[in-house]
């Protein structure tokens, strides 16, 4: 048995798992194709290992600036000058970029996947989260969550084909799941792409968790089990190309409280990072 994932492009990618159809969000333009051909692209260098994307080595011919500076003065809209600014540097390194795909690493939190579907549409890439894919395959959201109580193998084995298939295509943003980076196998998968370390603070984390009352536990309890699987996958995240600081980008743009860092002030970090050695 098989699944398919249901994209004019893409309708020979099959998974060996029950039927499952499934429809990435659409580029704003229909000229997209994933093809393997689009990841022989030169060799891209972003800094070593998780090295901060404001730190010195990112020097390219792309001017190096945050939001703040690009619109300096600018009091009234603007969160949507933000987002002008974050599609504007896109289509700047777009060209460079040559359809690599972009994979998020870290710890799951509403942050790391809305930056990925603003990148894929500031991109004009396709957007995928490799839970909702992983879940998908497991037949539904109740069933998922016991496969990860029940059978972490399984699902573990689930998520390396789901990152196998997805490694394979040009041209897609994906938002990767906190374990994603648990085996070599995996790791390799993801150096078909560009692997970006989104890291949130885990207090910021535990609070979204409580707030979408997707735990009983306790506050104590939460960060506890988070602080865990952080100890457990933060070798894996410190292999990505980059890392994007929630904590280092609120104290070079000034605000007082992080959460005041939006996802388009995450983004623009993200895509500044980009250049061809």
């Amino acid at each position: 048995m098989e699944i398919t994932l249901v994209h004019s492009s893409c309708r020979n990618l099959h998974f060996r798992h029950p039927p499952l159809h499934y429809e990435p969000s659409t580029p704003s333009h229909n000229s997209l194709t994933f093809s393997k051909s689009l990841l022989r692209h030169p060799k891209l260098s972003i800094s070593k290992k998780s090295v901060n994307c404001s730190n010195p080595p990112f020097q390219s011919s792309l001017s190096r600036c945050s939001l703040n500076d690009e619109f300096a003065g600018v009091e009234s809209d603007f969160e949507l000058s933000k987002s002008l600014a974050v599609k504007t540097k896109a289509m700047e390194i777009s060209p460079e970029l040559k359809g690599t795909s972009v994979f998020l690493v870290g710890m799951d939190n509403t942050m790391k996947a809305d930056i990925g579907k603003v990148l894929a549409d500031a991109l004009r890439y396709y957007y995928f989260d490799s839970n909702g894919l992983v879940e998908q395959l497991a037949g539904g959201d109740s069933t998922y969550k016991s496969l990860i109580e029940e059978d972490e193998n399984g699902f573990r084995e689930s998520e390396t084909e789901v990152l196998k298939q997805l490694s394979s295509m040009g041209r897609l943003v994906v938002c990767t799941g906190a374990g994603a980076v648990h085996s070599s196998t995996n790791l390799a998968f993801l150096r078909h792409g560009l692997s970006i370390w989104i890291d949130v603070p885990l207090f910021m984390i535990g609070k979204e968790v409580l707030d979408a009352a997707l735990s009983v536990s306790s506050s104590s309890e939460v960060l506890d089990e988070l602080t865990g699987l952080y100890e457990r996958m933060k070798d894996g995240y410190a292999t990505a190309d980059a890392k994007i600081s929630l904590q280092k980008v609120a104290t070079e743009m000034g605000y007082d409280d992080m959460e005041s860092v939006s996802v388009e002030d995450m983004a623009f970090e993200v895509i500044i990072c980009f250049t061809i050695s």
